[in-house]
């Protein structure tokens, strides 16, 4: 065998990183430096020296595709001996064949069934119920969540102290954590965390099977060790103490998992934690322009807790700036990215080369309905399209409901959602009635609570149901199309139902609510919105081949694209509010990697983009650009005249705003340099502007600032009557600041910024 053909094509840092055989050894590999390639040719080379056996490399990853993929490659290099490594895998499919091994010191059986979280959903419940708790006060998915994460911390029921973040029913989750596995052990059950959990505990509890695996293990490598958790983390320490031969690759930039349970130290201590251990850096960048990999190099810089590592273009093209736009509102954003697409379409692209991420999946819903008003064919990765997911079809089966309660469809959609004790005797007995009588569910059911086919609990629940909907048609000529959606909605329960749920979606879902109610405030009529979506859903139907990506950008991590759009780019939506809230400067380091690795999934082409407004639950929020944007060097930067316009008094509203974080934060590159916040007793609070120089691609900042008070004279006064280009007349009822409130004839009361109004 010729050792050399598995070192062919290898630029000198991966070389490296592949001859480097023994001892420890942490692979930094940047955005596109070929982290898989040096993966699959390290094993080759492994094997083609004779240092191991197949059988004798562990090598993990954390899904079933990079796994396929590694086992693929890996093949086409050795052949059929790729089949003789049964210990490459997922980090869980290895840890459930150790697990079926040894079951019985796990408590056991070999064939154990794996809980799907619906099963695990539903045994949680039945000990809640057992242990006399109240569901409502303590939702089931709130301890299930919790015995996740203790899982992901790799703790067992007897090693969970009390702790603040873990209070449920009067302290009782690590007691509630003990009754489900023991649970789980007389069902002869495991649910996916017990695959790590229970190996790793194994391997602690029982050095001669730990002797044993090590024995197996002569060479460990893994994949994304960046996205470790803890459990993974001690199970790996466990398995190379005594060869020390791991290899690990990863990139401290891309760790953006801190929500399931990744820690990002993992990768962060690896010289402290394995003494003596060789670290070598792939910067060179095989996929992107210099200039797009300048702007994710000068962006990252930012973020403190890092190894630090600089990619550098492999391709010999500097590429397009980085397109920066302001737009008014979500609507424009999806016309001017819509536009760019098909001017790029137009000069030869292909959809399939064209992604666009977004930070928050109800981003799509506007960008979704412009393409198909465009005609232009789309799929979304990682979920279901706007209207077909679950939240939204529940929210307009409602209104559809409301508008024409003969719908049957709808109303046994929605007759139990959320749960009111209906259940599927009632809706035979209705569906009964309604054959035998020619009739719609609907009026069988205002005919049976006539009766007493149904009595109770039941009788009263769907009384109720009924007589809502009867409200809420009536209301429908009255009330505003919008009010009475949020109406609805809030009546039913369907709101709170979200808001109770602590599953790692239900943020997500009243996000996607909200983005619907903001929708349809764009209407006329809730009628004019049915129609809409039918004619969406009739759109949808589109099998082309060729098509836009539309995904979240954790999604997109592992992908790339010739064309990126990155929109939303605002403080509180990128970075966002509530991980900065509940995280602090982690949280907002943690959203700058999710922002290097949506610039650096952009081969050729990069657009980030702003909104000045957000209409949020039907109202209208201004907008703050994303320190993100501030952040990449100036010099790969290419900015409308609006972003220059409105930064000025954006800097140092953020500055104000977000200060917790940004205190003693210096920005180097040439870049702004933040100063202290200032007051004038004498007239009010004032700020500094920035004004800024363009000089040898650089901003640089004059040390005079121009003093502007906010409380400074407008050519606008209460009382007068405005024109604004997207809603119209209307009259000033009050200003604040650069803002005007004003009530519009036909869009109601609306805030928006003052440089958009003419007087009348």
């Amino acid at each position: 065998m010729i050792i050399s053909k598995y070192l062919d094509g290898l630029n000198k840092s991966q070389k490296e990183a592949v001859e480097s055989t023994e001892g420890p050894l942490l692979v930094l590999a940047g955005a596109g430096t070929g982290k898989t390639k040096v993966l699959t040719s390290k094993i080759a080379h492994l094997i083609s020296l004779r240092k191991a056996s197949p059988s004798n490399i562990l090598a993990v990853t954390f899904t079933n595709k990079a796994a396929r993929e590694m086992k693929y490659r890996i093949g086409q290099s050795l052949g059929s001996m790729v089949e003789g490594m049964p210990w490459l895998g997922t980090f869980h499919s290895i840890g459930a064949k150790i697990l079926r091994i040894h079951a019985e010191l796990a408590g056991l059986k070999s064939d154990f069934t794996i809980l799907d979280t619906d099963d695990q959903l539903r045994l949680i419940k039945q000990i809640i119920k057992s242990e006399n708790i109240d569901e409502k006060r303590w939702p089931p998915k709130l301890l299930l969540g919790y015995i996740d994460t203790f899982k992901n911390k790799g703790l067992m029921p007897t090693e969970i102290t009390y702790n603040q973040d873990y209070q449920f029913a009067n302290r009782k989750a690590s007691e509630l954590y003990g009754l489900y596995q023991n649970r789980l052990s007389i069902l002869n059950s495991a649910d996916f965390g017990d695959l790590l959990l229970l190996s790793l505990n194994l391997l602690k509890r029982n050095t001669d099977i730990l002797n044993k695996y090590q024995n197996i293990f002569l060479y460990i490598l893994v994949d994304e060790y960046q996205d470790t958790n803890v459990a993974q983390y001690l199970w790996l320490r466990l398995l190379s103490q005594k060869n020390s031969n791991i290899a690990c690759v990863g990139d401290d930039d891309q760790s953006i998992y801190g929500w399931r349970g990744a820690e990002v130290d993992n990768i962060l201590r690896f010289e402290s934690d394995y003494p003596g251990a060789k670290i070598v850096k792939l910067e060179e960048n095989y996929r992107s322009t210099e200039k797009i990999l300048g702007a994710a190099s000068g962006l990252i810089s930012y973020n403190k807790d890092r190894l630090g590592k600089t990619l550098i273009a492999n391709i010999k093209d500097e590429g397009e700036e980085v397109h920066i736009r302001s737009v008014w509102d979500a609507e424009n954003e999806a016309r001017l990215v819509t536009d760019e697409i098909e001017a790029k379409q137009s000069k030869g692209a292909k959809l399939e080369d064209i992604a666009i991420l977004v930070r928050a999946s109800f981003q799509m819903r506007e960008f979704e309905d412009r393409f198909i008003m465009s005609g232009i064919p789309y799929r979304v990765i990682g979920g279901p399209r706007f209207y077909e997911r679950q939240e939204i079809k529940d929210a307009i089966s409602y209104i559809q409901v409301v508008s024409n309660s003969n719908n049957d469809l709808k109303l046994e959609r929605i007759i139990n959602i959320p749960r009111r004790g209906i259940g599927n005797s009632t809706l035979q007995a209705l569906n009964k009635i309604a054959r035998s009588n020619n009739i719609s569910l609907f009026l069988a059911a205002k005919q049976i609570i006539e009766t007493d086919e149904i009595r109770g609990q039941t009788k009263i629940k769907l009384a109720n149901f009924i007589n809502s909907i009867e409200l809420w048609k009536d209301a429908k000529s009255s009330s505003h199309h919008t009010d009475l959606v949020k109406r609805i909605l809030d009546e039913s329960g369907y709101t709170e139902m979200w808001q109770n749920d602590k599953s790692p979606t239900a943020s997500g879902r009243l996000e996607n609510l909200k983005e619907l109610i903001g929708q349809i405030d764009g209407f006329d009529s809730i009628d004019g919105f049915l129609d809409h979506v039918s004619l969406v859903m009739e759109l949808e139907s589109d099998t082309s081949a060729e098509k836009v990506s539309l995904m979240t950008l954790h999604s997109a991590k592992g992908l790339e694209f010739e064309n990126i759009f990155l929109p939303g780019w605002e403080d509180g939506l990128f970075p966002n509010q509530r991980s900065l809230d509940e995280k602090g400067n982690s949280g907002l380091e943690e959203e700058r990697r999710l922002a290097h690795v949506g610039v650096t999934r952009a081969k050729k082409s990069l657009w980030i983009t702003y909104a000045l407004n957000r209409r949020v639950y039907g109202l209208w929020q201004q907008s703050i650009p994303s320190r993100f944007i501030d952040e990449i060097p100036e010099e790969y930067k290419d900015f409308d005249a609006e972003y220059i316009n409105t930064n000025n008094y954006y800097q140092q509203e953020r500055q104000s705003k977000y200060k917790n974080f940004d205190a003693g934060y210096t920005k180097n590159n040439n870049n702004y340099q933040k100063e202290s916040q200032f007051t004038r007793e004498a007239t009010g609070t004032k700020i500094p502007a920035w004004k800024r120089i363009k000089k040898n691609n650089s901003v640089t900042i004059n040390a005079e600032f121009q003093e502007i008070n906010i409380k400074r004279k407008t050519n606008f006064i209460e009382g007068q009557r405005v024109f604004h280009e997207k809603f119209g007349y209307g009259k000033i009822i009050d200003i604040n600041q650069l803002k005007l409130e004003i009530d519009f004839e036909k869009s109601g009361i609306k805030t928006v910024l003052e440089s958009y109004v003419k007087i009348h």
